[in-house]
């Protein structure tokens, strides 16, 4: 594997070597004493308040699955998801890198880069069709990394 940390062109993650910063990656995630397939299932179910429906996302069998899921119920979403929605991501981020070292390592080796969620569907999280969007999972993933580094 190549050493990026000194290179200064950014990281695109999506499906490429730096796909573990994408929700959809496989690494299962302990929150609130249950355990998620991936950090998508637990984003997914923190849009409810409703017990049963979170536990349908946390038990769905795929990332994909659960977000299908929680996007056909969007009328029973929690009234103040849009204002806590970032604050959430960035927990679930730091919930990752503490469960998982793979990812911690992969985080450390992202050095100074910028971070791009290379979506074309999505530009809220990524960069969307025309690469233009607000890359909020990026932003926040270059947070959790200033963050770790400081606590080293």
């Amino acid at each position: 594997m190549t050493d990026v940390s000194n290179k200064k062109e950014s990281i695109l993650f999506y499906e490429r070597e730096f796909y573990v910063f994408s929700n959809f990656s496989s690494f299962a995630i302990e929150w609130d004493g249950k355990l998620y397939m991936t950090s998508e299932h637990v984003y997914h179910s923190e849009k409810f308040q409703d017990e049963e429906m979170k536990e349908l996302i946390r038990k769905t069998r795929s990332a994909h699955d659960a977000f299908k899921l929680a996007h056909a119920n969007e009328d029973k979403y929690r009234p103040d998801w849009n204002d806590v929605r970032i604050g959430i991501m960035k927990k679930i981020l730091h919930v990752k890198v503490s469960q998982h070292p793979y990812v911690k390592k992969k985080l450390l080796q992202s050095g100074d880069r910028e971070l791009i969620e290379d979506s074309w569907r999505d530009n809220f999280w990524g960069w969307g069709p025309d690469k233009d969007g607000a890359n909020h999972l990026g932003k926040l993933w270059m947070e959790v990394r200033a963050e770790v580094i400081n606590n080293e």
